[in-house]
């Protein structure tokens, strides 16, 4: 009798042609749904270089969702060939007919506007913070201590992995770093001290409870504070530049403070009650957070002064920005950390996702102020407050915030979200009498974050955890529809009436 192996055999790579095939594709779809879109008649109402502007626009969109090339990369073909073109895509037969109009320098003027952004170099500034956190061990240190004392059960074990990430957030404007790179590689080794395995009937045990309260916990604080994720900073500015409102540090925080409370002090146990772990019980987690802490030893020199500046950025933030930009804060605190030696230059220039980043996000700020300027928004948002003609004021921007909200679904970047529909969702609201800008605004950009959970692919760290092996694909969709309906309605029932009480 043969035996019959129960080993199955290695999956085979895809040959590189069809690779080279999926890429040509998808590096010739953005180019292809431009053209698409330049090839249509002019809508009634709207210039055509205004049109012309879209579809490059939304070729950029397109891009930033399927990302044939890096996100900095499409971003600055798209802002390089509008500036090429921009007799055509950018600026108006009025302007271009006067003398005094230098087409070459305005075209160029533009092209790099995004780069004196403020909110730009805050984004950067604060990924320096996240740096320092990484190169002093900070971060770490701080969910080892709460692992420490809080992991004996499952419960509090994951009130830990979630006050971690509390902890990290105001300071870390990055959730995959945050999340996926402080969080997630310390919780990675706690499973396997419960017998909890990946890939494995045994992940059940625990190692799936730890990994869904992460990643809940990462979109939570990703919209309880302006600073815990990139988009944040980009919303800001282009809320400041559609509406003209200006959204500080401490007003996001206040705005959304009660449903973050709530969230933080409630999701762990929602996620012990829908996503139960087996064990409940376990005395080995806080003896190996112990072992690992004393191998950190005592606080070091840089530990304390990273602790003082980025408390005292966060103090600036938040009770001196009638005084000093908050960009201008975060660059004092970086040039106080290079000469105290928390970091050095080679940290700063070797940081490449913080350049790419700033690459990134300046870009996508031209992009978004362009769609203004030739005109695009006004018209977008003429025409769908005729749409939303005769409907209730609230229940006009109800509707749009759950619109908003349940389309995260077509996007795997939050930032490809923000670009493609704050700028109309805001248009449109701001065109129908009745609505209250500040408190739509302040409900538009606080759902950024908790939107992250509704899919596998819906944020930053959530490819991460996902891949784990903890958490296997029809476990993530249930958790993430039944999360994402929880935030949902919280920040209707909560946030709203909150919002509008305070502002």
């Amino acid at each position: 009798m043969t035996n019959t192996s129960t080993i199955s055999a290695p999956a085979k790579a895809p040959p590189p042609g069809a690779e080279n095939k999926k890429r040509l594709i998808l590096l010739f779809l953005p180019i292809l749904i431009s053209i698409i879109i330049l090839l249509l008649p002019v809508p009634a109402g709207l210039e055509p270089y205004a049109w012309h502007f879209f579809a490059v626009f939304v070729g950029v969109i397109v891009g930033l969702i399927f990302e044939p090339l890096p996100g900095a990369v499409i971003g600055l073909t798209g802002v390089v060939v509008i500036a090429l073109f921009s007799q055509w895509l950018l600026f108006s037969p009025a302007e271009l007919a006067d003398p005094k109009f230098k087409l070459a320098s305005q075209s160029f003027q533009w092209a790099v506007s995004g780069f004196s952004n403020s909110t730009v170099w805050l984004i950067f500034g604060a990924f320096m913070f996240a740096a320092g956190y990484d190169k002093t061990q900070f971060g770490r240190r701080l969910a080892l201590i709460l692992v420490k004392y809080l992991g004996r059960r499952s419960l509090t074990l994951g009130y830990a992995i979630t006050f971690a990430d509390l902890l990290l957030a105001p300071f870390t404007p990055s959730n995959t770093a945050r999340s996926g790179g402080t969080i997630y590689p310390i919780i990675a080794n706690l499973p396997p001290l419960y017998g909890s395995l990946p890939n494995d009937p045994s992940s059940r045990r625990i190692g799936s409870y730890l990994m869904w309260v992460a990643i809940s916990a990462a979109c939570i604080t990703s919209s309880m504070f302006l600073s815990a994720l990139a988009p944040n900073l980009l919303a800001l500015a282009l809320v400041k530049s559609i509406i003209g409102f200006e959204i500080s540090w401490g007003m996001w925080f206040l705005a959304f403070l009660p449903l973050g409370v709530l969230l933080i002090l409630t999701m762990p146990l929602l996620a012990y009650w829908f996503y139960p772990p087996e064990v409940k019980v376990n005395d080995e987690v806080p003896k190996w957070a112990a072992a690992e802490l004393e191998k950190l030893g005592k606080l070091s020199r840089n530990e304390i002064l990273l602790l003082l500046f980025v408390c005292s950025a966060l103090l600036m933030w938040i009770f001196a920005a009638a005084w000093i930009e908050p960009a201008m804060a975060a660059l004092l605190v970086i040039i106080l950390m290079l000469w105290t030696g928390v970091l050095n230059w080679n940290d700063i220039i070797s940081n490449k996702p913080a350049w790419n980043t700033f690459a990134w996000f300046a870009t996508l700020v031209a992009l978004a102020d362009g769609l203004a300027r030739v005109g695009f928004i006004a018209w977008l948002g003429k025409e769908g407050a005729s749409l939303l003609q005769g409907f209730d004021p609230q229940a006009s921007a109800v509707m749009l915030l759950v619109a908003f909200y349940l389309l995260h679904y077509l996007f795997a970047s939050t930032t490809a979200h923000t670009t493609a529909l704050l700028p109309a969702t805001l248009t449109i609201a701001a065109s129908i009498p009745g609505i209250n800008m500040p408190v739509f605004c302040l409900m538009m950009v606080t759902s950024l974050g908790v939107m992250g959970i509704i899919t596998p692919y819906g944020t930053g760290p959530s490819p991460i955890y996902y891949g784990s092996g903890y958490l296997p694909t029809k476990d993530y969709w249930r958790m993430g529809t039944i999360f994402g309906a929880i935030f949902l309605c919280s920040l209707m029932l909560i946030s709203y009436p909150w919002m509008v009480l305070m502002f």
